[in-house]
């Protein structure tokens, strides 16, 4: 039996004002002090957490009471909010 010739499609290049642009800020390296940052957020997030839960509520301040949690867990997530910027 014979073979069937084989067809080479041509590859599609889409125009030029289709064609997605890249960034150029995206090229460049984050600055030094963003994982600085987060990790400086990150201690002070667990920190405040564990001095509450060691002293039982009296420190940080006491007259925050389970405020001092989300004080915490807010540095814990200012800290994700910055590494989602590190490149």
């Amino acid at each position: 039996m014979p073979k069937s010739r084989v067809r080479k499609k041509k590859v599609y290049t889409a125009p030029a004002e289709l064609r997605p642009k890249t960034p150029q800020s995206s090229s460049h390296p984050s600055p030094t002090w963003v994982p600085v940052l987060a990790v400086v957020l990150i201690v002070l997030g667990i920190g405040w957490l564990v001095t509450y839960y060691l002293t039982s509520g009296e420190y940080p301040v006491l007259a925050w009471g389970y405020w001092n949690l989300g004080i915490g867990f807010a540095g814990l997530v200012a800290s994700l909010l910055v590494l989602s910027r590190w490149r």
